[in-house]
């Protein structure tokens, strides 16, 4: 583990391995803090450490029954009965296999006919559940996190996105044609996300390399969504080898 600019970086040698230090950093939490609230991110990325957190749950009792969870967005409109949705994602990654309650699962509604209630709503159980303890963010390549995308301003709290076109490439190697990509999404905003107490942010493959040196290195603009973790006092990046690569141009 090392120590950048105030920040906690672990390099492991495999996805495997960096999924399994997630897992270990999520699992503490869970177990020093048995009714915390995370804040939990979907994609290809989480995928390994919610396995592993499975596992810990069945092998080593785990326990989630008093954990609070918030996820950070959902594609708009898109229906939760649908294999692409994130309730659906969550539900077969983690929340199908562990003892987690129904009632303590907050994902935003990709179907909400007042998408502005909606998200005023996602905010409002966010602060009555005391906050996020810790967050866990993917990024994309352009920086986003959550659904926040590249823009002239940070955006505050959970509010509709216009996807970019990068990102819809990105995700569209989850659904069946480009064309089924949703192109909206309700999203927790950058001044949500950066009120978590603790964020872990996980990232893998050489195509993440460039943007994580940009994200711990460079300056800080709403241009590069993720450079905002800067400002964080405990943020914690886990990464594979080849989304380090290019941390070794800024060493000394």
């Amino acid at each position: 583990m090392k120590n950048i600019k105030g920040m906690k970086v672990y390099v492991e040698p495999s996805y495997e391995a960096m999924s399994r230090v997630a897992a270990q950093l999520v699992g503490a939490q869970v177990r020093l803090y048995p009714n915390s609230v995370l804040g939990l991110a979907t994609g290809g990325t989480p995928v390994g450490m919610y396995k592993e957190l499975v596992r810990m749950y069945k092998e080593e009792g785990l326990d989630f029954s008093q954990i609070i969870t918030f996820n950070l967005d959902e594609y708009y409109p898109l229906s939760r009965e649908s294999d692409q949705s994130y309730y659906y994602y969550m539900t077969e990654n983690l929340f199908g296999h562990v003892n987690i309650c129904k009632d303590h699962i907050h994902i935003p509604n990709g179907e909400a006919e007042d998408v502005d209630l909606e998200c005023r709503n996602y905010e409002k159980q966010i602060q009555e559940a005391g906050g996020i303890d810790l967050q866990v963010l993917g990024i994309g390549n352009n920086g986003h996190i959550g659904f926040n995308e590249p823009d002239d301003a940070f955006a505050k709290t959970t509010h509709r996105v216009d996807l970019v076109e990068e990102t819809i490439q990105a995700n569209s190697r989850f659904f069946d044609s480009i064309d089924q990509v949703p192109k909206q999404a309700l999203s927790m905003g950058i001044g949500s996300i950066i009120q978590a107490k603790k964020i872990v942010l996980l990232a893998n493959g050489a195509h993440k390399a460039k943007i994580i040196a940009e994200t711990i290195y460079g300056d800080v603009r709403p241009q590069v969504p993720s450079t905002i973790l800067q400002f964080h006092p405990d943020v914690t990046f886990i990464l594979d080898q080849e989304a380090a690569a290019e941390l070794k141009k800024y060493e000394k």
